[in-house]
């Protein structure tokens, strides 16, 4: 069986969820697939449940959806934000330094062995691995060094399905535009392209599939309505865009939006909480009218801090009446020192903290990358931590707050009863895990009615 790649017409077109609900579909059909993604840029990250490895939201979110056991194949190169035009490279799972984007090009030849590697893994255990690309696949300039849309589709003969945004304005352009940029090897394994995010009237597109189909001579493989999908972000931006209904709110949290906020898929089950209402916030005057306060994760938690310090937030985090819940980087900051005498993230030796929390949190060299079961406030959760900071204490509990390094919390129902009945006693809490299910299959179920599966099925089996 073929293999397929999910190309984008432009940035942000959806091809993740797109790629997602492809690979959903065609487990259902009982065919064993695998998602992939060559090389992801993103603060947003899972350790696998294989290896202890770190990788991109979208392919652990495919692979759970399906129940599979997340590995560092799914996704063997993992760029994530390193300050001064650097960024942290993960490579099968595991940190190995910074790079900056001349060096990433220059080593191109040396990454695609690690790609060929990974996808081959895949390849000899699953009938069909489903790759999503990256951005637009015909960015001319840089098309020899494009791992994850044109080195993976030649490299293993892909067939293609083209995702195209709707709502970007542009559609015929960068669809007609994409396909015809195309090498001519790739431009035959295009199975079609799926239009996505469609909001109106449906028949006022069918002229536009005629155009496409018979001018083009590209297959229109369907016209997806656009149904929000609060689960699986893959970066801050997508995050913020959720839809949430607040009608039956009765706690609102807030989120401060760090520039370098990682990990924030910690908030998906607040957005689908119908007695929250969530918040993304980047002033203390927005703090005020929020019942908690939530200092996420981050990416570059000493720049972070200076941001937060230059914007005021050190008087209202540091007080002892500020209801507030600190996660991994948000947690770090909440100490009265943090110590980098190795230089892991910063230039400077040693930042002042809000002094919240007694002692100092000191960065160390290999970075504690792992998935479990863990007590936190005297409950039982399941979670993972990703960091470098080194304190005495995985959590901790005072009034009106609540630190820890352990991302997933807000996933455990208890947990989220077990603080938000302290902010509002009539907080009841509902089942996350169920939530997460029949959303997943909903949103997959909508896909399917609306794009041709078996033409994907039918090219796939060439």
């Amino acid at each position: 069986m073929n293999s397929l790649s999910i190309f984008g017409t432009s940035s942000d077109a959806g091809k993740s969820t797109l790629a997602f609900a492809i690979t959903y579909l065609l487990h259902k059909r009982g065919i064993k697939v695998a998602p992939f993604k060559a090389q992801n840029v993103s603060n947003n990250s899972l350790v696998t449940d294989i290896d202890s490895g770190e990788i991109a939201i979208p392919q652990a979110f495919a692979a759970e959806a399906i129940g599979l056991q997340t590995r560092p194949s799914f996704n063997p190169i993992l760029l994530k934000s390193g300050g001064k035009s650097k960024a942290h490279m993960i490579i099968n799972g595991k940190s190995v330094g910074n790079t900056d984007v001349w060096e990433y090009y220059r080593n191109i030849k040396k990454l695609q062995p690690i790609v060929k590697s990974a996808f081959e893994s895949l390849k000899d255990e699953f009938e069909c691995v489903v790759a999503e690309g990256a951005g637009s696949p015909v960015e001319l300039n840089l098309m020899n060094k494009d791992l994850s849309n044109i080195y993976v589709a030649d490299e293993f003969n892909t067939k293609i399905v083209l995702v195209a945004d709707i709502q970007r304005g542009g559609v015929f352009a960068s669809i007609y535009g994409v396909y015809n940029l195309l090498p001519n090897k790739l431009r035959k394994n295009v199975i079609g392209v799926v239009i996505n995010k469609f909001q109106g009237d449906m028949s006022l597109f069918d002229e536009g599939v005629n155009i496409i189909e018979k001018e083009f001579k590209i297959p229109v493989l369907g016209v997806v309505p656009f149904k929000p999908f609060n689960l699986g972000f893959e970066d801050s931006e997508s995050l913020i865009n959720y839809t949430q209904d607040t009608q039956k709110a009765i706690i609102t949290v807030g989120v401060i939006k760090l520039p370098h906020m990682s990990n924030f898929t910690d908030f998906e089950p607040l957005i689908a909480d119908s007695e929250i209402e969530l918040r993304f916030i980047s002033s203390v005057s927005e703090m005020h009218s929020c019942d908690l306060a939530i200092l996420p994760g981050s990416k570059r938690v000493i720049d972070d801090l200076a941001w937060l310090m230059e914007r005021d937030f050190e008087k209202i985090l540091s007080c002892k009446k500020t209801p507030l819940v600190a996660i991994c980087g948000g947690y770090e900051m909440m100490f009265e020192r943090i110590i980098d005498t190795e230089k892991i993230e910063s230039d400077y030796k040693e930042v002042k903290g809000f002094g919240r929390l007694k002692g100092d949190v000191t960065f160390a060299k290999e970075k504690i990358v792992k998935k479990g079961s863990y007590n936190i406030f005297g409950i039982m959760i399941d979670g993972y931590e990703i960091h470098n900071g080194i304190t005495k204490k995985r959590c901790k509990e005072k009034k009106n707050f609540y630190g820890t390094f352990i991302h997933g919390l807000f996933d455990n129902d208890s947990m989220r009863e077990y603080i938000f009945q302290e902010i509002n006693p009539d907080y009841k809490g509902y089942n996350f895990k169920k939530y997460k299910k029949d959303a997943i299959a909903q949103f997959a179920s909508h896909i399917d009615e609306n794009i041709n599966m078996q033409a994907i099925v039918d090219a796939l089996n060439e």
